[in-house]
């Protein structure tokens, strides 16, 4: 046995202590008025049964910790329950087993320091304190007071831009249950329990929840929900009880659970039963805030995830978060309005332009805003740091300077610049400008882009050769109705929902969907055909929902499918499970079942003949548009289009190149400037119209079936000529 300085015997520091904590708890899961027996015998038939840890200890071991703790805990029975037993059992001696109370005082001397402790009135009342809350009432007094739950003070709704519409749906939800409970109790009508807010990261759902609790001025309960799993049995499901109850202690109270798709799996895919019972109590809290159980002072629960349909089916129905809001990819009006709340307290120029900003930042979200405006204001503090360096001139004399390298004398005259000579206004000099943006714009990739969200491709109609007929087709059917969607409605009918582009490979389909997102601003979303197909059973079906989950965030949105017979082949005998499952889920997108206002799919293919029928159908990919290989004069056009931003002038020569140049399609246009461009670095020199000439010889048409295109052109009478 170890022995302290004086030679006496100790205790073992660690298994005491467990030993310790689960006598403790045996005795205080018994009943009211329920007895034990405390003998070393019984517990450790009880710690056996329990499957407790320390069934792996050595029996003898085991025994001779029972033995020691048993007595501290017999005397303990008569002392204040307050008493902790945390801190370090270093040193404790083994006490005489005619002195149980000395022993009692030596334990609780090392384990906590020394405080005045009242007396309990009993040790019944003592025991029932700690079995009705799991810990001392002390404790939990202690732990509330640590634990701030007024309103945030450092975001109010006027920090919000752009979210007049969020603010107008959750203000409807929230305000009025939260200030005149009493409307709804004299009516007999429930107020929202819950509201989930879902969007893409960075799109400001903690933020709006933090700005209505400080504008209601309610108590606030915010939980992170990954801080409420537990490695314990038990303590996950504790915890949510204990912040429920304490927010119905606080009422009216607003809970906000970050982050919630956390803890709330759907339960028949859970890994965890402990996952599994999270949810349940979660469900079960949820239940218990009803108006008639919280005598009439209400709570509501905040809740924010990027991943709605990873929650449980259960937390989704009425009665718990009865609404749902999806914050959505600010638009081009919207981030302008974001920018002018985000700088509203910032010294600008006068030259800031909001509306071009806008403009140049699709796809951002307000994170992205926000962090955009942090670097353009890092931008103008480094233009001012300039300013000093230029006036820390070489004539200042710095001690030692001829052993410092040219970096650290620059520095230290720079030190003793800014400190001796501050020049006059830095309020004038740290204006933030329209060209600090300008710099800090390549510096910001938007969160939408990083997570595969959508965004606004920078291909225009200028970047477009020829195809003036397909062109006008797509403006009517995508463009259009984007940006003037009244017109459609005067007119009373709904806009094609879906465009096939067909016909021979390079001659432009991609280009086209490109400018069409770009030309009516709308966001962007490329998907090649293949790259949803997955081995795993369901996997492929639910990269195609996700795509189209991800489009309904970022409306209005062009989705734009590549190579699409890889993805919907004809259904018959020869396909495969898998992969009708797949064309079925497209076919179930498409239908306009779910939500597809502000949703305009494009598809491209070089293979229409095998593509399922059922997509080609009206409601679905209804605008066939054959795009076919350029004529003479398209190819002058297309060629003038590429070399438009090159050393070279567009001659007489040329054109009647382009014009011989019979079969090409514009990618063998493209390869044959390339060709040349090849030609001209060997010569090193500039491009000239004798590259074009050799290069000519080097190109061989691609598209050599032309006449399958024809007949499939001539069989379905659809397309553009």
């Amino acid at each position: 046995m170890p022995r302290n300085r004086g030679g006496r015997p100790t205790l073992s520091q660690g298994l005491d202590r467990e030993v310790y904590q689960v006598v403790r708890k045996i005795i205080d899961d018994q009943p009211d008025g329920g007895r034990i027996r405390l003998s070393a015998p019984s517990i450790y038939e009880q710690i056996k049964k329990s499957n407790s840890s320390l069934n792996r200890k050595p029996k003898k071991l085991l025994e001779d910790s029972l033995e020691r703790v048993l007595e501290v805990v017999k005397a303990d029975m008569g002392e204040d329950d307050e008493d902790s037993v945390e801190g370090d059992f270093e040193g404790l001696e083994e006490p005489p087993a005619t002195e149980p109370n000395g022993v009692n005082q030596s334990i609780v001397g090392q384990w906590n320091t020394p405080k005045p402790a009242k007396k309990s009135e009993s040790s019944g009342t003592s025991s029932k304190r700690r079995r009705d809350g799991g810990e001392s009432a002390s404790k939990r007094r202690k732990a509330d007071a640590a634990v701030d739950r007024s309103p945030p003070t450092h975001v109010s709704l006027a920090d919000l831009g752009g979210l007049d519409d969020v603010v107008q749906e959750l203000g409807d939800l929230v305000i009025l249950p939260m200030t005149r409970p009493q409307v709804y109790i004299s009516s007999n009508v429930q107020p929202p329990r819950g509201v989930l807010l879902h969007g893409p990261p960075g799109c400001g759902k903690t933020m709006i929840a933090n700005a209505f609790a400080a504008e209601l001025g309610v108590p606030f309960i915010s939980i992170s929900a990954p801080s409420i799993v537990s490695g314990m049995s038990g303590e996950s499901e504790k915890a949510l009880r204990e912040h429920f109850d304490e927010a119905k202690r606080l009422a009216p109270c607003l809970i906000f659970i970050d982050e919630i798709d956390a803890i709330t799996p759907k339960r028949e895919s859970a890994q965890r039963e402990m996952e599994k019972r999270i949810v349940a109590q979660l469900l079960t809290c949820m239940d218990e805030i009803a108006l008639d159980k919280t005598d009439g002072k209400p709570v509501i629960v905040l809740a924010a995830t990027n991943r709605p349909d990873s929650l449980d089916a259960a937390l989704r129905r009425g009665g718990r978060f009865d609404k749902e809001i999806n914050m959505t990819v600010p638009s081009e009006p919207v981030r302008e309005l974001i920018l002018r709340a985000l700088t509203r307290k910032m010294q600008l120029a006068d030259d800031l332009d909001f509306k071009t900003l806008a403009k140049r930042t699709p796809g951002f979200v307000g994170a992205d805003l926000n962090d955009l405006v942090s670097t353009a204001g890092s931008t103008a503090i480094k233009r001012y740091l300039d300013i000093l360096k230029s006036n820390s001139g070489e004539e200042m004399e710095i001690e030692g300077e001829d052993e410092l390298s040219p970096k650290v004398r620059e520095l230290r005259r720079l030190i003793t610049h800014a400190k001796e000579n501050p020049i006059g206004d830095e309020a004038e000099v740290v204006h933030v400008s329209n060209a600090d943006f300008f710099v800090a714009l390549p510096k910001i990739q938007p969160s939408s882009k990083r997570e595969g969200f959508a965004t606004v491709p920078d291909t225009t109609w200028a970047d477009i050769g020829a195809l003036g007929g397909v062109r006008d087709e797509l403006s009517t059917a995508i463009v259009e109705p984007i940006r003037n969607p009244d017109i459609y409605e005067k007119v009373g009918i709904t806009a094609p929902t879906g465009v096939l582009l067909w016909g021979p490979p390079g001659c432009g389909k991609t280009l086209l969907a490109k400018a069409v997102a770009n030309e009516s601003r709308a966001n962007f979303i490329s998907v090649k055909g293949p790259e949803l197909l997955n081995k795993f059973v369901g996997e492929s079906e639910r990269a195609v929902r996700q795509v189209f989950v991800r489009a309904r965030s970022s409306v209005p949105c062009v989705i734009f499918f590549d190579e699409l017979d890889a993805l919907v082949p004809r259904r018959d005998d020869s396909l495969s499970e898998a992969s009708a499952r797949v064309v079925n889920t497209l076919l179930t997108e498409l239908d306009g079942l779910g939500t597809r206002q502000g949703i305009y799919v494009i598809a491209a293919t070089n293979r229409p003949d095998i593509i399922d029928p059922a997509m080609l159908r009206p409601g679905r990919l209804e605008t066939l548009l054959f795009v076919n290989l350029p004529s003479p004069l398209e190819r002058v056009e297309i060629l003038q289009t590429l070399i438009r931003n090159l050393p070279i002038e567009f001659s007489d020569e040329l054109r009647r190149l382009a014009e011989e140049c019979e079969g090409f399609s514009g990618a063998d246009l493209g390869s044959l400037l390339r060709r040349a461009g090849y030609l001209a670095i060997k010569r090193r020199d500039a491009m000239r119209v004798e590259d074009f000439v050799a290069a000519k010889s080097f190109i061989r048409p691609s598209v050599t079936d032309l006449k399958k295109y024809e007949k499939l052109r001539r069989d379905w009478s659809g397309g553009v000529v």
